[in-house]
Formats: C-alpha cells, structure tokens, sequence
C-alpha cells in the first residue's frame, strides 16, 4: 500500500494549488535484460507547498492539511508525528488522524515559510513506518502594510527662474508586502501639496517644476507633500506620505537699484583731504556675488575734489574729500555714480541692463577759518649796523571767511628769543630793536602769527627768513702766524715770506687785498714788499746776526666801501742755517736733527720697556698679598693693645731733643699778641719791665715764666698754652656737672667696688680705685697701692 497526504478543500487557495501527485508507473528497459519488465518503487509520501493565509484572525485554529499514510488501516495503530520550525508552538497535529493546524496568526513579513518533517511510526513501539519527509508551508501575503518613505523628510535646491519640468529630486517608497503576489507592493505616486508650482511622476517619484519664472525674492521656500499608495493606486490600497521641503537658490536676475535718484550731501571748508563726505548704496536683492555692486564716479564737476571708495563690510559707496574746498571760491559740487554688477548670468543678459546711475549734489559749508597770509613764505634783507626802528619788511593776511575779520599780528617769542625784531599788530611791518650783525649771525629765521579778531580767535603763522647784509665793518687781519723764520745768508732780492690775509666781511667781486709797510718803516734797509700781494723780501746785503728778532708792521687794505685796513706785525726772526738753507738753530734753542733708528732697534726698546712693566707689576702684586690686614676682628679689644716706648726724654737738660724756638710765638716778638677769638677794643703796650729771654735760649724755666707774666699782663691775647676753665660745666642741669676738675677738690666718698663685678676687663681699674683702705707705703719698694 502508498501513503497519500490529503488537503481538505475548505481553503480555495489550496484548491488552487493540489499539493497530491499521481503516481505514474513507469517501466524501464534495461539492455542485456530482454523481456524483464521493471517497475519503480512507489515512494508512501507526495509533496507539494502548504498554504496558510496571514493575519488569520478566526476563533478556530487553521486546518493546514492532513497527513495519511497508506499503512494506516484506520485502527488507530499509526502515530503522526510533526518536527521542524514551529512544530508544536504554532503548527500541531492529530497524532490518530494526522490533521495539521495553525495556533497562531501568521505575518508573512516576519517569516515567509516554515520547513517541517513528517513521520508514521507505530504507536506501541515508536518504530518508524516510513522514512521521515519534509514539507513547507508558505505564509501568504495579504495588503497589510502600508508604502513608507525611509529617508523622509526631503530637502532640495532649484535655481529660480528653471523651465518648466526642471527636475528637483525623485523620492522613494518601500512596501513591505510581497511584490510577486497580487497588487500589494505596487506603489503609485502623487502630489498633495504644492500644486500648481510642482508635479510629481507617479510611477518613479521624480519631482519637477510645474511654473515658469518663480522668483526667489518673491518666494523662497516652498512645502511640498508626496503620497505613495499600493495596490497601483486603486480604491483600498493603503498609501504613505512624506515632505520635500524645496529651496529656490539665487540667480542674478536683477539689477542693481539706488533708491534714491539725488543724493544731498555738505562738507565744511575747514575738512581735510581724506574725510568722509557721505555714503550712499544701490540695493541688490540678489544673494552673494550675484548682489554685488562696483561703484564709480563716472561725471560732475567735483571729479577732481572728491574720490570714491567701497566700504568692503557695508558695500556702500563712500565719498571723500579729495582736495580742501573753499566756501569763498566754489559752494557747490556735483557728481554723478554709477553703481553696476560685476557677476552678470549670461542666461539673463538680456534682462539688462544691470546697473543703475544717481546724482550727488554736494554743498560746501562755511567755517571760520583761521588767516591766510599772502605769500606761503617771506624773506626780508636788511643791512647790519642799521639803526634800531629800521623797517625790514611788511606781512600781510586776510581773514578769507565772509564776515573779513581783522587781523593782529605778533612774533612768537620762541622763534626770536633775542628779540632782534619787532612788529607792528595792525599793519605787519617788522622792525629791528636793535644794530644787527652779520659776523655773528647772518640769517635770523622767526615766525609771524595772524590771528583774527572775534570769531574763533583763529590764528596762522608764515615762516619769515631775514638775511643780514653785510657792510664793510671788519678790517683785514692776517690769516696764519705772523712769526716767520729767516736764514742769516738769505740772499737780497729773495721772497722771504708772502704773507695772506682774511676779513670777516664778504669780499665783493674783484675785491683784493693789499699789502704795505707802516709809514714808519717804510724807508728802512733791511726789508721790503716786493708787490702789493704781500711778498716780503731781503732789501740789500745786510749780514744778519743768528738770534735777531724783528718787527716789521705791514698795514692791509681791503679796498672795499668803504675802505677798511689794519696793521699787522710780521716776526721776523733770524736762524743758522746750512748751505743748503736748513735751519739749524733759532734763539738759543737747539734744533736736533732727526736721527733714524732701525726697526730692530725699535724692537729692542719696546721689549725692554714691556719686561720692565711686567717686573713692576708682579712686584706690587707681592706686596699687596703680604700686607696686614687692616679690619680689626671682632674678639681683639683695642683698649687692651699696651704699646711701650723704650725711648726716654733727657729732661731740661736734654738741648738736643727739640728745638724751644719752635714753642715761641712769632707774633710776639714785636710785643704784641693780638686776639683771634674776639676783636679788641683797646691796644695795650708791651709794659718795659718784662723781660724777654733771647731767640736761642735753652732755659726752659724762664721761657715758661715769661709766658706766664705776657698772659697776666694782657687779657686781649692769651697765650697759646692757656689753660681753658671748665668749671660752671653742666651748671642748672639735672645731671649736674660732666667735667672731673672739681672733683679733685670735693670731699666726697665715691664708691667703687662695683667694678669688681664688671669683669676681668675692669680688672686694672678696680685694682686703682677699688679698694678704700689703701695707704702710701713707707717706702720700702717705692710704689703706692
């Protein structure tokens, strides 16, 4: 016997698809076998895909198909098991009838198919009647999901003015149900918003211009819907939308445009070149390069007093000053602008032109402004030595505003700090305060300052140059030394010297000097100018003596205007010379002649000259690293350094020890002692009885006696060992007195014992006056305590 599988016919799907196949004997011949007839083998499963519905959503569980075997007897003998993908979850099966369900609801977009294996064992002992088969069953699709567009939403750019069909961007949708079955998946789409500017091709989602011409400036953006439905767009298809959001990019496609056709604009007179005037800018409404706009200055006649720049932030025009202007001269200006694209689309050349003119009308503006004077500069001659009052020159200015101001005048003292000059405040005329001279200063450089009256009190000043002009007031004098060495065998005749001069004033032209001897040697012998150019020459042979000096006056005329000369003494002085008239000697003086020493002998001296120096500083650098320290360290107390003298005075009979002279006082020896503490009021004589010891002698008894009598004779000159009286020291204060004179004379018992405690450094002085009971000895040793 087969096994036949059944499907029941309740599903019209599954009728529509027999999974059942006949079984077609078949028989075979074999060569080498005549007459055997083979038959195939029967297999006991037949095959063919299950379908089961998706989303089935009935009370009932889906009957799938049912499995048979052609063993099963119906006794209920034969088992039918199922295993595989969902087998036991989601498909089950009748183990006695071999019924195949569907617990659960199928969505073919989670899976698709399910691969399953059956098998007919016997039910007491598990023992397969037949070889286990597999089989699928396929999900199958119905419309239930809608188109979805994954990369929604859009955003796209089109230039402005596009023709009409432009694309713009294509969008697309998905649809998760089976495309290879039924309409499900077949999408068509539409437009829903953005009608009429924008259309949409249903079957591939390309959207394109719908208008021509639309313009940016007028609108920009624009919101456009797409739909995308199934089922190829008819009646209960589900649909899915999405936005494109569409931006018109920028095109120059319009002209530059001044929203005004005059423009106003003042300056004031007092501006300097390079302010700003006034700005002025066409509009554009175009974007980027396409809204840029070149200005220039294309006509007026203010072309050559302004200029025009681009602000590169703003992108206006700016109007400068190029030149000053003048309220009095020119009032008013005039420029024409011209403002144009320099990016033109030559798609949209046509729409031109793309550039636009206007007109700046601009005022001029008065300002009080300061003085001008005439001439930028002055110069003004005057003769040195004139008169104080003498007129040098006259400035002028005028105030150039229209209200004509008048103008006072004044020389700013830092630029005549001398004060040579003087002006005049109403008319300008300068003056000299004073004779000038060129020698000491040929040029004075001053400033004039104009400032009018009323108005701002503006002020200018002119720079006024005043030459000197020179007048012949200096006499000529002689240029180099007047001192001119002569052999003794010069020869008659022979220039000895040609003297030069020079004058302080300036030399006219074909102005010389000339030279004479003074009236009073001009007719001597030894001497004579050979021309008027100052050569001086040997008159006659006149042996002169070695060592002779002479003074020959020379008088100089400058024969200017007028004339001016001086006389000069020229120094003539007579020197031995050899035959070939080298000097020798002049005076007394010696004149060495050079002696030549050789460049090793040189050598030899410098070499000396540097061991020398090194000796003596090594010498000196010894002796300082042997010296004493001289800082007294800390631990050494000076007071307790004894320096002994072994040196003993011979007494007053010692006459070679010291001079006594040196004690006298020389001021005395004429009997008087005058004062140099206080000025005396009365001269007291010398008394004649008192006698005076002699210069030299060496009695010091006398010599100190007779001291003592002069300074108890005359009050007004102590003598120079006077005894200085402390006594009323510290009288009337607190502290009482300072000075240990009257202490030898006072009874008081001091105490001094507390010297003992003050250390060993006291040690000496309170052994001396420490102890109260000390007496002098008997004079056995010959000391006191």
């Amino acid at each position: 016997l087969s096994m036949f599988f059944y499907l029941y016919p309740h599903n019209k799907s599954l009728l529509s698809n027999p999974f059942l196949s006949s079984r077609h004997p078949s028989v075979i011949d074999r060569a080498g076998k005549e007459g055997q007839v083979l038959h195939r083998s029967k297999r006991g499963w037949v095959w063919n895909q299950f379908f089961v519905i998706e989303e089935y959503t009935g009370p009932d569980p889906v009957l799938v198909g049912r499995l048979h075997s052609d063993v099963d007897s119906g006794d209920g003998n034969i088992k039918y098991i199922l295993s595989g993908e969902g087998a036991g979850t989601i498909f089950v099966i009748d183990d006695k009838t071999g019924n195949i369900h569907a617990t659960k609801t199928l969505d073919r977009e989670e899976q698709a198919q399910y691969t399953l294996t059956a098998q007919a064992v016997a039910r007491d002992t598990n023992k397969p009647l037949e070889p286990p088969s597999e089989f699928i069953v396929k999900v199958q699709d119905i419309n239930d999901n809608p188109p979805e567009f994954l990369h929604g939403p859009y955003y796209a750019r089109v230039p402005e003015m596009s023709n009409v069909g432009t694309s713009v961007m294509q969008v697309t949708a998905t649809d998760a149900d089976d495309p290879t079955y039924g309409n499900s998946a077949r999408l068509v789409y539409s437009i829903l918003q953005g009608q009429p500017y924008f259309s949409v091709e249903p079957q591939t989602g390309i959207i394109r211009t719908a208008l021509p011409n639309m313009d940016r400036e007028a609108r920009q953006e624009y919101d456009v819907v797409i739909q995308a439905k199934d089922m190829g767009g008819h009646m209960g298809g589900l649909s899915g939308t999405t936005e494109v959001k569409i931006t018109l990019t920028d095109v120059n496609d319009n002209p530059p445009k001044f929203p005004q056709s005059v423009y106003p604009m003042s300056v004031s007179e007092d501006k300097v070149p390079g302010e700003e005037v006034g700005r002025l800018k066409a509009k554009d409404p175009d974007l980027g390069d396409n809204g840029l706009v070149n200005y220039r200055l294309i006509d007026g006649d203010g072309m050559s007093m302004f200029e025009l720049t681009t602000d590169s932030e703003t992108r206006e025009a700016v109007i400068k000053l190029k030149k000053p202007v003048d309220f009095e001269t020119k009032r008013s200006y005039t420029l024409k602008v011209e403002g144009s694209n320099p990016h033109v689309d030559p798609q949209f050349l046509a729409w031109g032109p793309y550039k636009d003119e206007a007109t700046i009308k601009i005022s001029v503006e008065d300002a009080d402004e300061p003085p001008v004077f005439v001439a930028p500069s002055y110069t003004f001659e005057v003769e040195e030595n004139a008169p104080e009052g003498t007129l040098v020159g006259r400035v002028h200015a005028k105030d150039t505003d229209v209200a004509n101001n008048p103008v006072r005048y004044m020389i700013p003292r830092y630029t005549d700090v001398e004060q040579f000059f003087s002006i005049n405040s109403e008319d300008g005329m300068i003056t000299t305060t004073r004779p000038l001279d060129r020698e000491t200063q040929a040029w004075h450089n001053i400033s004039v300052s104009a400032t009018e009256i009323g108005g701002h009190h503006q002020d200018t000043k002119v720079r006024v140059n005043i030459k000197v002009k020179d007048v012949n007031d200096n006499p000529p004098e002689f240029a180099t030394n007047n001192e001119v060495l002569m052999c003794e065998t010069v020869a008659p005749g022979k220039v000895i010297e040609t003297v030069s001069a020079v004058d302080k004033d300036e030399m006219a032209h074909r102005q010389h000097f000339t030279f004479s001897l003074a009236p009073e040697v001009a007719h001597n012998h030894n001497f004579s100018l050979k021309d008027n150019r100052g050569s001086i020459t040997k008159s006659r042979s006149v042996i002169f003596n070695p060592c002779d000096v002479y003074y020959l006056p020379i008088e100089i005329n400058d024969n200017g205007f007028p004339a001016m000369s001086s006389t000069n003494t020229l120094t003539i002085r007579v020197c031995s010379c050899d035959s070939k008239d080298t000097i020798l000697s002049c005076n007394v003086e010696p004149y060495v002649l050079p002696a030549g020493l050789s460049t090793g002998a040189l050598i030899a001296i410098l070499a000396c000259i540097v061991i020398l120096l090194a000796i003596v500083v090594l010498f000196v650098a010894l002796r300082r690293q042997k010296k004493e320290p001289l800082i007294v360290f800390e631990e050494e107390d000076i007071r307790e350094n004894i320096i002994t003298y072994d040196d003993e005075g011979g007494g007053e009979e010692d006459t070679e020890a010291f001079d006594i002279a040196t004690l006298q006082n020389p001021d005395g020896a004429n009997g008087f002692l005058p004062r140099k503490d206080i000025k005396p009021e009365l001269q007291y004589p010398i008394r004649p009885g008192i006698g005076r010891p002699a210069a030299n002698s060496v009695d010091v008894d006398d010599f100190i006696k007779t001291r003592i009598a002069e300074a108890d004779s005359d009050p007004t000159a102590p003598p120079y060992d006077s005894i200085q009286i402390y006594g009323y020291e510290g009288r009337g204060s607190l502290a009482g007195s300072l000075s240990s004179l009257e202490s030898v004379t006072t009874e008081s018992d001091l105490d001094y014992d507390y010297l003992q405690s003050w250390g060993p450094r006291f040690k000496k002085l309170a052994d001396l006056y420490g102890t109260k009971d000390c007496s002098v000895n008997d004079g056995d040793d010959g000391e006191d305590s």
